[in-house]
């Protein structure tokens, strides 16, 4: 049975290094060395140090994952009502992700890290979307079942709506002033009433920016 306090040692090995550190040149060693463990050691848990950093993705992002799964099952609350929270939850994970690329930016300004925040970034979207997706698409499907919203794919619609919220909310893929963020939220919002089949303005209690 594996000893998940050596697991998280792993982990807290690899986030310390990436705070001076391009990710790309840390070796799997180095991770050893840090964490206090053998380097055989580490593959017994993790399979390469790719396989590490998607665990250090999971592990610091999964209070807004928890978040949603819980939401998805409060069938007695409005599911505008939980959209809105799950996409606050989506937003308070961008601003935590972006403020520890931050911190470690500020510690390594020597370096062009603008590769390295893409390669960090695709994995923390790709898990967010992944995860959060399930949750949104029953919240969405339990708002089909009792006629609130009217859409007749809602994988497909949890699916859009995270692409478009994590990628405006991240701000590093496709960098855009406050107000242009506010107006592609505003627009989503729209897009979402008229799909959904709710009158303009009904869903204006998502906006969260």
């Amino acid at each position: 049975m594996k000893d998940f306090t050596k697991h998280n040692q792993i982990l807290d090995a690899l986030q310390e290094l990436m705070e001076n550190r391009d990710v790309r040149s840390i070796s799997v060693s180095e991770i050893a060395q840090k964490a206090g463990i053998g380097k055989g050691s580490i593959y017994y848990y993790f399979p390469s140090k790719d396989a590490i950093l998607d665990a250090l993705v999971i592990r610091n992002y999964e209070k807004p994952l928890r978040t949603a799964q819980t939401l998805a099952r409060q069938t007695d609350v409005s599911p505008f009502t939980r959209m809105a929270m799950l996409f606050q939850a989506c937003r308070n994970s961008s601003a935590e992700f972006l403020k520890q690329g931050s911190a470690a930016a500020s510690e390594n300004s020597s370096t062009d890290n603008s590769q390295e925040k893409a390669y960090v970034h695709h994995k923390y979207l790709k898990h967010l979307i992944e995860q959060l997706k399930p949750a949104l698409t029953e919240i969405i499907q339990q708002g089909i079942d009792a006629g609130e919203i009217h859409f007749q794919y809602p994988a497909a619609l949890a699916e859009i709506v995270l692409i478009v919220l994590a990628v405006k909310m991240d701000n590093t893929l496709t960098p855009s002033e406050p107000e242009e963020i506010e107006e592609t939220i505003h627009a989503l919002i729209s897009l979402l009433e008229k799909g959904t089949d709710n009158p303009p303005g009904s869903l204006n209690f998502l906006t969260i920016l």
